[in-house]
């Protein structure tokens, strides 16, 4: 980390002077920054100066939305903010759409972007990427949006982003930084750093009632969201010690790890899964909205038992399903409170929570049997081939919900990532290229279908510019199989589902990855999938292994 007024350039006194690109990118050091994802325009050049001296990495992927996309994969797997820089305009619309995933999924995303100069009139000049407003535009999908209006302020408005991410909901914030400001030179004084985080405990008498209520409970369960992710070994012990079942959200997958007795995994859709929690007499839920996207319906108004809320943003206390004991504050924190309370006890045995618990695994599979047998053995064949602590992203793609969400195990070492609740298409791609600059070392693999990977195909040139070993597995099924199916289900004639044209096939992914200067194979079997990606984790590069569809039924 740069140290207080210290660059490259030199040593910077109290009032040193320095033009607001430099100012900004001090900022982002001293808080951390290592790696920024983003395209060089026009108006952010000064920005893109000071990137190398102060330290910060830079990948360039191929559009704005995949640099956001990276940026926020890179933040779910360091557990810091991701940075991104965009240009004015078009550049930052561009962007937007992974900024309203990362509002949704409650990931910390720092956008910063140059914006017409200071004292630009209202009234159009027709100025290069000239807009009405930037800030209100972006205020729609962030947390904040706020514009600088000198130089001295551009390290109070990064200090201010560093501290939301610090105590609050992690949420994507975006700062604008007038052109004008951004060449100008100003003395400023030393860098103004965010408080560190701090310990956000829950109340002492909502933690004993808590408490109180499990340790009364004959059948509890704990719902695990993303915010649960820092507490997980508090969340497993706290699991066996009560004799609770888990069940995770989509960004809660892998917490507790899935071959768990007591897991019941990404599951809280199935209607199983949903009785034996209204059945519960206390449910504990963790960092979770308990939203339609968590369940794929309307949520209940109430649980058949007691709701215990833990999360660290209030509104959630009162949102979806209401809590009957609110716990506000950090999970680790609260968790770790909680065991406290409850040290030692152990209400029913392992054995029989254990029998129970498979069994209400086997009515949830049943239930979906059917469906998703086309992927299981494919999804078999990826498990068997990673290692524990590998990445997996994925796009919001039928063989992504219904086939790796609740069928391809994941470990508390590893990760799922998946755009949940905003449901945008074309993360995978560069989500993997995010986490891959993150971890060099750590296997990577994209999940997608043919219609979500090519809104961002193109981040295949960036792969391959990155030069990392960076499987990409697509389930080809020649178009957008969720709304055909959804089209058919109505009695509709499906209509501009299907990609292909009669008289054309169906685009060639392994070709045109290798067009990029990756590799590329289909795998018409799950043992050819193995072996393909099996040699793709050790080839550097992007390497696109298709599996059509067909051959999946």
């Amino acid at each position: 980390m740069a140290a207080r007024g210290v660059t490259s350039h030199g040593r910077y006194g109290p009032e040193a002077a320095m033009t607001g690109g430099e100012a900004l990118v001090r900022a982002l050091a001293a808080h951390g920054a290592r790696m920024a994802f983003g395209i060089p325009g026009t108006h952010n050049l000064e920005i893109y100066r000071h990137l190398e001296p102060y330290g910060i990495r830079h990948v360039t992927p191929r559009h704005e939305q995949g640099a956001g996309y990276a940026a926020d994969a890179f933040a779910r797997v360091t557990g810091g903010p991701g940075v991104a820089v965009t240009t004015t305009g078009p550049a930052l619309l561009n962007i937007a759409a992974a900024a309203g995933q990362a509002y949704s999924d409650s990931v910390p995303l720092l956008i910063v972007s140059p914006g017409m100069p200071l004292r630009h009139p209202r009234q159009p000049t027709g100025m290069l990427h000239e807009m009405r407003s930037q800030t209100e535009a972006l205020r729609g999908v962030a947390a904040f949006s706020h514009r600088v209006s000198t130089v001295e302020e551009i390290g109070a408005a990064v200090a201010r982003a560093f501290t939301l991410f610090r105590t609050e909901r992690p949420r994507p914030v975006h700062i604008e930084v007038p052109l004008d400001l951004l060449e100008a030179a100003e003395r400023v004084g030393g860098v103004r750093l965010a408080p560190p985080s701090a310990e956000r405990r829950p109340g002492a008498e909502p933690v004993r009632e808590a408490a109180a209520a499990l340790l009364a409970a004959r059948r509890p369960a704990l719902v695990l969201g993303g915010g649960a992710r820092g507490a997980a070994a508090a969340c497993r012990a706290l699991a066996e010690e009560l004799g609770a079942f888990v069940v995770t959200t989509a960004n809660g997958k892998g917490i507790v790890d899935e071959s768990h007795p007591l897991s019941l995994g990404v599951s809280l859709h199935s209607p199983s899964v949903q009785k034996a929690l209204t059945d519960c007499d206390v449910v504990l839920a963790v960092g979770t909205e308990l939203a339609e996207s968590d369940l794929w319906s309307a949520p209940p108004s109430a649980l058949g038992g007691t709701l215990i809320r833990v999360d660290v943003d209030p509104a959630q206390m009162y949102a979806a399903m209401p809590a009957d004991v609110a716990l506000v504050g950090d999970a680790r924190d609260s968790l770790r409170a909680l065991r406290k309370a409850t040290a030692g006890q152990r209400l029913a045995s392992r054995a029989t929570v254990n029998s129970a618990v498979a069994a209400l695994r086997g009515e949830r599979d049943a239930e979906t049997a059917a469906r998703d047998a086309r992927w299981i053995p494919y999804l078999r064949a990826i498990r068997n081939v990673l290692d524990e602590d590998a990445v997996i992203t994925s796009d919001s793609a039928q063989c992504c919900y219904y086939g790796a969400i609740p069928h391809l195990p994941v470990g508390p070492r590893g990760r799922y990532l998946h755009p949940t609740g905003f449901g945008t298409l074309g993360y995978a791609l560069p989500a993997a290229i995010g986490a891959k600059s993150a971890y060099p070392g750590r296997q990577v693999v994209a999940l997608s279908g043919d219609g979500g990977l090519q809104f961002t195909v193109q981040e295949l040139a960036t792969a391959t510019q990155l030069g990392l070993p960076l499987p990409v597995v697509v389930f080809d099924n020649g178009g957008y199989g969720e709304i055909r199916d959804e089209m058919k289900a109505r009695g509709d004639t499906p209509t501009a589902v299907d990609l292909p044209r009669v008289d054309l096939p169906r685009v060639d992914l392994p070709a045109l990855c290798r067009a990029y200067g990756g590799g590329g194979t289909h795998a018409a079997s799950p043992g050819a999938l193995a072996d393909a990606l099996a040699r793709a984790l050790k080839t550097p590069g992007p390497t696109v292994i298709t599996v059509p569809e067909e051959t999946t039924v």
